[in-house]
């Protein structure tokens, strides 16, 4: 009577399940009662990586034989891989001297080309790569060899065969993995790169695996250029033939905030590359603007600082119906300031983004000329950007704007207090913000209401303002402002002077209007509640209007007319004029906006798209 025993090992569990098991000639799915191979996967050797490995994954592909102690392949036996336990379950097996081979691909090897044969002899090719892949590999591949015995032991109950396995099956990648790291003496240069490649010298890599483990064959040389623009630039190649030096060359093309490119070229040679090993060539970055002071803000630049967006609607009431840190001037949607920590702090009210944005500084203590401080490819909407100034840490080179460079020694918290600034854009949106001369100052109040109640907490003739329509004031009072000196505007009123009359029905004049509607005003921004019949509300400091007015002033003429209508009441009139419940408002200025709409900055309820968004009242 012979029985087969199996001495177990222990190993750490670092694959997880699969959704299904891959089998090797006949299988069983229930009968374990054979050898049990445990597989685990070997981490890289060598430094700490930018990104973690997730040694739990699975494999995509494995493959696995036996051989005796010839080397040759053991067949009429069964045996089956269990992904989900990370198991290779053979029997079959009796008396004599074996290896378990095994190859495991995690990635597209279909990408590299790989063609995986079936050895019959340990010394076969097994694995194998074209001579002319010139490129990094795409998949991670991993090997193992394990001895293991099967010997016989006489017992009570007879002749028992003991499976004996003195090590762990370990797998461990047969390439290796280089990984390309920049240090930067200016976060703004790092900013500025636009393109990283890297040409390889002539370098012979080896090409095939053999059963046993051996390394065979060896690439033509050539390898294409290769990027190095991905977040993490680490790439697999398989070791290098005796003789090959790890070399080549880095590019490194950069632009900076005045569209003017530079490219640099860095060389690097590195002795050897080691399977399963983490190798670091190392770029360090010396560039002629590490000095200068500008920062260069790109849209990824702008998304690493993590800044926030004002207005948004996850904003409490408190924040965004407090004057102190929300209030603006339609003259001035773009504010630019240093806070007491000394950073540039941004803050934009508008529904538009801004592009290609430099901020210039003038700061008493250095000159009456100004400085180039910072760029920005774009400022996102509603933008909140805080970032530290330079000069706070350094002495750096300055652009003034004379086109000289001038040397600006490292400032303190108290001294950029004093700065002051200048703004310069070429987008169109720029110009149509500028040429708003007579801007009011809106900030927003809930007049009792409640904006986290459903029905919005309705107090009178109020309810709670929520940040939707917030930005939807922003929108309107941005057009409006900029319509007060349109010179279609003023021509039409002067077209129709003969409409324009106040509560006595007395004649206006035109320029009486204008002065009011040019008069720096001063209003707490709230939602109308229309349960009571009122669709609008206005005086010298108040404006309100029911939620479809903010909505569709785009396009609404009649929307429209509520919003001029309570400007009148803002302007000083009454229900007796022609300015609420008359030509002014229900026939001049509600068509003169809509029909004029793609004129004004806010072209569009696209930017917005509040009518669409959840947060508005139902």
């Amino acid at each position: 009577m012979r029985k087969l025993t199996f001495i177990a090992f222990l190993c750490t569990l670092l694959l997880i399940s699969c959704n299904q098991e891959e089998y090797s000639e006949a299988s069983s799915t229930s009968n374990q009662s054979g050898i049990v191979f445990k597989l685990q996967k070997e981490g890289y050797e060598g430094k700490e990586t930018r990104s973690s490995e997730n040694e739990s994954s699975p494999y995509d592909q494995l493959y696995y034989f036996i051989v005796d102690e010839n080397g040759n392949r053991m067949e009429n036996i069964k045996s089956y891989y269990k992904a989900s336990t990370s198991e290779i379950y053979a029997e079959g097996l009796h008396k004599g001297e074996y290896q378990l081979l095994v190859l495991g691909i995690k990635g597209n090897a279909i990408k590299d080309r790989a063609i995986v044969r079936t050895p019959g002899h340990i010394d076969d090719e097994w694995l194998a790569f074209p001579d002319d892949l010139q490129k990094p590999l795409e998949a991670e591949y991993f090997y193992s060899k394990t001895p293991f015995s099967i010997i016989e032991k006489q017992t009570a109950d007879g002749i028992q065969e003991t499976v004996s396995i003195s090590q762990a099956v370990i797998q461990k990648r047969i390439m290796s993995r280089v990984d390309f790291d920049f240090a930067y003496n200016n976060p703004y240069v790092q900013n500025a790169v636009t393109d990283k490649t890297l040409s390889l010298g002539k370098i012979k890599f080896y090409t095939t695996l053999s059963g046993n483990g051996e390394l065979g064959g060896e690439s033509n040389g050539i390898t294409n250029t290769i990027s190095l623009n991905q977040h993490t630039s680490y790439y697999f190649f398989m070791p290098m033939c005796n003789g090959s030096t790890f070399h080549g060359e880095i590019t490194l093309s950069t632009r900076n905030y005045l569209k003017e490119d530079r490219r640099q070229i860095y060389n690097f040679d590195q002795e050897t590359l080691t399977a399963n090993h983490i190798h670091h060539v190392e770029t360090h970055v010396n560039h002629p603007d590490d000095k200068a002071v500008t920062m260069l803000i790109t849209p990824a630049a702008y998304n690493a600082g993590d800044h926030t967006l004002i207005l948004q609607d996850d904003e409490t009431k408190e924040v965004y119906t407090n004057a102190s840190v929300r209030k603006f001037n339609t003259a001035q949607p773009l504010q630019v300031s240093v806070t007491e920590e000394g950073k540039l702090h941004i803050r934009f009210y508008s529904p538009r983004q801004l592009n290609n944005v430099l901020i210039k500084m003038q700061l008493p203590q250095v000159g009456n000329e100004y400085f180039d401080l910072a760029y920005f490819d774009s400022i996102p909407a509603f933008a909140d950007f805080f970032e530290e100034i330079p000069l706070i840490q350094r002495t750096a080179m300055c652009r003034t704007e004379s086109g000289k460079y001038i040397e600006v020694h490292k400032k303190t918290e108290l001294e950029l207090a004093k700065a002051v600034f200048k703004v310069e854009s070429d987008d169109p949106y720029w110009k149509k913000l500028q040429e708003i001369e007579h801007g009011w100052t809106i900030y927003w109040g809930l007049y009792g209401g409640d904006p986290e109640r459903e029905d919005g907490g309705p107090v009178g003739n109020w309810m709670g303002i929520r940040p939707v329509h917030c930005r939807e004031s922003v929108a309107f009072f941005l057009n409006f402002t900029y319509m007060i000196d349109m010179p279609e505007h003023e021509q039409i009123l002067h077209d129709n002077v003969d409409k324009l009359y106040d509560d006595s029905k007395q004649p206006v004049k035109v320029e009486e209007v204008l002065r009011k509607m040019r008069a720096g005003r001063t209003l707490q921004v709230g939602l109308v509640y229309t349960g009571n019949g009122i669709v609008g509300l206005g005086s010298g400091s108040v404006f309100g209007a029911y939620q479809r007015g903010w909505f569709e002033h785009y396009s609404n003429t009649y929307a429209c007319s509520i919003m001029f209508h309570e400007l009148g009441h803002v302007m000083g009139y009454g229900h007796s004029s022609s300015f609420t419940y008359g030509p002014w408002a229900e026939q001049l200025m509600n068509n003169f906006y809509v029909n004029n709409l793609k004129k004004m900055p806010i072209d569009s309820p696209s930017y917005l798209n509040s009518s669409k968004n959840p947060h508005q009242y139902k």
